[in-house]
């Protein structure tokens, strides 16, 4: 008994901050900044950003919303960590961003946070809860969203559950099958596997350089799957979990994101690509399997579906044993 109360006095302090003058709930450990819920008016969807680890390093790239010197500058709709689409009822969700040109804006869609339920502050342990509106562009809501987030710790572990419900306002909603999707993070260079070739990074001013991606040795990343499966070829392949991990300031970081045996799909096809993009596509499977398999899920009016994530920070470099104990904890969540 005396051991069990000093673990749960030893546990760090999670401390949910709602700012909504700027937009954005901030998380803390003891006092730490871990990541905020942000939801600025220049990008298309809330999402979770930056993200730091125990040792303080950002594993979140910084573009488009800061620069950071030797940074990719693509796809300015890779934001932190989000949950979207990039087919429902026809939109694009997931490639919606402030790049788009008016003139092509009613192909696509944009979530809007509508408020913050819930904040709760804890030992070792907090939630956030919050509601969103999946809207086209003239502002008619296809989806209304429910997100939990349950952020913990194990160690220098940092843990985020998500628990997203999707619910049709507005008649059946279809979720067409496609490559795009779903639940995401795009992570720093540090974090990208080493590549060949011509790629365009920032400056710390943000103007735009092309250089030989093989003379860069900022990129240290590698992917494991529950599979067994490494490196590039992790994509389109299916898994229960997908680690990525690698090296930043001397710090070895693994990022692990584990699909929920609940979730349609499951096991879930992986959109984890070496330039950052690391995504579990649980409703995807046509552009995944040649062909072979596909998904064209849809929600009937006035019905919900859940869906589950887990993405947990690591400061160091779990074993495939540690995260399979992971999985397994996970999976028992409903």
């Amino acid at each position: 008994m005396i051991f069990c109360v000093f673990f749960l006095e030893a546990q760090p302090r999670i401390t949910i901050e709602p700012k909504p003058a700027e937009k954005k709930v901030d998380i803390l450990v003891g006092g730490d900044l871990f990541t905020s819920y942000i939801y600025p008016d220049n990008i298309k969807k809330p999402v979770l950003w930056p993200v730091i680890t125990a040792e303080g390093n950002e594993i979140t790239r910084q573009f488009p919303l800061k620069n950071k010197a030797g940074e990719r500058a693509d796809h300015p709709h890779h934001v932190g960590i989000w949950l979207n689409y990039g087919d429902v009822n026809g939109l694009d969700f997931w490639n919606n961003s402030e790049a788009i040109p008016s003139e092509k804006a009613d192909n696509y869609g944009t979530i809007f946070h509508e408020t913050v339920e819930n904040a709760e502050s804890g030992k070792g342990k907090g939630k956030l809860t919050t509601t969103a509106s999946w809207k086209d562009n003239k502002g008619n809501t296809l989806l209304a969203e429910t997100s939990e987030y349950t952020f913990s710790v194990e160690g220098k572990t940092r843990i985020i559950d998500r628990t997203t419900i999707l619910k049709a306002v507005n008649g059946i909603v279809k979720i067409t099958d496609n490559k795009e999707g779903m639940f995401a993070i795009r992570v720093t260079r540090e974090l990208e596997l080493p590549s060949s070739g011509k790629v365009k990074l920032t400056d710390s001013h943000g103007n735009v350089t092309e250089v030989d991606a093989s003379d860069d040795k900022v990129a240290t990343g590698d992917y494991l799957s529950s599979e067994g499966i490494t490196g590039s070829d992790v994509w389109a392949t299916r898994a229960k979990w997908m680690k990525l991990s690698g090296v930043m300031n001397g710090e070895n970081v693994a990022v692990v994101i584990f699909d929920h045996p609940g979730n349609a799909g499951y096991p879930t096809y992986w959109h984890a690509r070496g330039y950052g993009l690391f995504a579990a596509n649980t409703l995807g499977q046509n552009v995944f399997s040649k062909g072979k398999e596909q998904m064209n899920f849809k929600i009937e009016d006035g019905q919900s579906a859940t869906f589950r994530y887990r993405l947990a920070v690591f400061s160091g470099n779990p074993s495939v044993e540690e995260i399979e104990k992971m999985a397994k904890e996970f999976g028992n969540k409903l």
